[in-house]
């Protein structure tokens, strides 16, 4: 395990987040969005690096070098952008994401996708031909460590919120640009957390946004999962919503809650499609699932709380400074 980098320094990071990849003011906290890349902001990026080993770390993954990057983040080739939460009052980064448009990935010779969930995720002929040109990719996802402790109030109460503020954004843009339609990411369960709690989130999961029939994308290591009888009996209702409360009950019965980003997708979108576990050998053996959303079809309080904006003037402004 190496020792992290230190700190960028703070008017550093200020210089490269500039006007010109500002994207928007978040809607609660009082923070703003930037959307980077390694060419237009290689000390924010680094920064990035750095916070992300941190928090990963603290939840039992990382990468165990001195930073988080890769040749995603580093390589304009495989076309991956930066969206970074920002709060002008500390002059810190809050979080981010890691994204890429899939329109824009490179091929191998035998016809699959160089994605930073490739060395996961098969995908199938069907959902490359079908899907795959509308389809955003996720990944990187994270709080910093200093703003997921409640002592500093609403910048960590809204900080998970702050990212989703960009992702509506981002997919908002892109939709109007491009005609995106689906966002494809993994949720992540970290190998300390409690293994019946854990088996109990992935059986719900399977329940109720299960692709069953639909092999569109595949965990290339597949974890067998043995679920205890019990689970039939104790998720028995027939909606998302009924058995959402008894699997927060459950789940805190172990000391934890359901991972905060675990959470956040399952009440994105009812239609939301899971597609198996595979446990990430090139990340702490952090358990894995990947995901689909629909972007029209999100919950309507969410696509209010994500996607909207005050007037038309805003979201106009920003099609305009962003031509990718």
């Amino acid at each position: 395990m190496k020792r992290i980098i230190t700190p960028v320094e703070r008017e550093v990071l200020r210089s490269e987040l500039t006007e010109k990849c500002f994207l928007r003011d978040t809607n609660r906290a009082g923070n703003k969005i930037y959307i980077v890349d390694y060419e237009s902001a290689p000390n924010v990026v680094r920064e990035v690096g750095r916070l992300r080993e941190i928090a990963f770390r603290e939840g039992g993954g990382g990468t165990g070098l001195s930073l988080d990057l890769d040749k995603f983040d580093t390589d304009p080739a495989f076309g991956y952008k930066q969206l970074v939460v920002w709060d002008p009052e500390a002059e810190a980064i809050v979080g981010g994401y890691r994204y890429a448009l899939c329109r824009d990935a490179l091929f191998t010779y035998d016809g699959q996708p160089v994605l930073t969930s490739s060395h996961m995720f098969q995908f199938s002929r069907k959902f490359l031909r079908r899907d795959f040109l509308e389809t955003l990719e996720l990944g990187r996802s994270f709080v910093s460590v200093d703003y997921q402790s409640t002592k500093i109030g609403a910048k960590s109460l809204y900080a998970l919120d702050n990212l989703f503020d960009g992702l509506g954004a981002i997919m908002r843009l892109y939709n109007k640009r491009y005609g995106i339609r689906y966002m494809f990411g993994k949720m992540t369960i970290y190998p300390e957390y409690p293994e019946e709690a854990r088996n109990m989130i992935l059986y719900f999961l399977n329940k109720h946004f299960g692709a069953r029939g639909e092999s569109l994308i595949i965990p290339r290591n597949p974890v067998k999962l043995h679920y205890s009888p019990k689970y039939r009996l104790l998720f028995h209702h027939s909606s998302f919503e009924e058995d959402y409360k008894i699997l927060k009950a459950e789940v805190h019965k172990y000391g934890v809650n359901i991972p905060p980003l675990v959470n956040s997708y399952m009440n994105l979108s009812p239609s939301m499609k899971i597609f198996g576990t595979g446990i990430n050998d090139e990340f702490a053996d952090v358990y894995d699932t990947g995901l689909l959303i629909d972007f029209e079809d999100l919950r309507p309080e969410k696509a209010s709380r994500h996607v909207k904006f005050k007037d038309n003037k805003t979201f106009t402004s920003i099609l305009r400074r962003f031509r990718k």
